[in-house]
């Protein structure tokens, strides 16, 4: 079978794979779990790679390496020394004004924790738990954006791994389009 052939049938996949030192960031967080447990607040160090698969460009590659490293280093950055909150969980409240953010977190009825932090320490996520495979989706949709022309109609999917402890990875794998 010739080159041609192959890559047209679509036997062919190409990967680009980002991991890199720089792609780490520290934050507090705390997850829900058990239905009505919510551990103590506490931080990582974590890290981050990320993988986009898609058949090879006029340039014969699948993204632009420096675009996407990039795109990535921008949004881990912007997690890094921060308070990590969820705003989507219904046992949490977060509460943001100029100066603070209140959050707190209630089991049957009641305010079990409270804590206020600067608002200029924290950044509000939209999901519902501040897990290493949300945070991975979270990230995902952050460079999927910043990258929405580069190789739009031709990358299928973009893959976000996050380390919160030296070898526990969460990830998540989105479509590109």
């Amino acid at each position: 079978m010739s080159q041609e052939s192959t890559a047209a049938s679509g036997m062919e996949e190409f990967r680009v794979l980002l991991q890199k030192e720089q792609l780490v960031f520290s934050a507090a967080h705390f997850i829900t779990f058990a239905g009505n447990i919510c551990e103590r607040l506490h931080g990582h160090n974590y890290g981050v790679k990320a993988e986009v698969v898609g058949p090879l460009d006029e340039n014969e590659y699948v993204v632009d390496f420096i675009a996407f490293r990039d795109a990535l280093a921008e949004v881990v950055a912007q997690l890094d020394h921060r308070m990590l909150l969820p705003t989507k969980h219904k046992m949490i409240h977060v509460e943001a004004s100029d100066d603070e953010v209140v959050t707190t977190f209630t089991c049957e009825g009641q305010a079990t924790k409270r804590w206020v932090f600067p608002t200029e320490d924290c950044i509000l996520l939209p999901i519902v738990n501040t897990t290493a495979e949300r945070l991975a989706w979270w990230i995902g949709h952050q460079v999927r954006e910043k990258l929405s022309n580069e190789g739009r109609g031709r990358i299928r999917s973009l893959e976000v791994f996050v380390d919160e402890n030296h070898g526990q990875w969460g990830s998540c794998k989105l479509p590109w389009a």
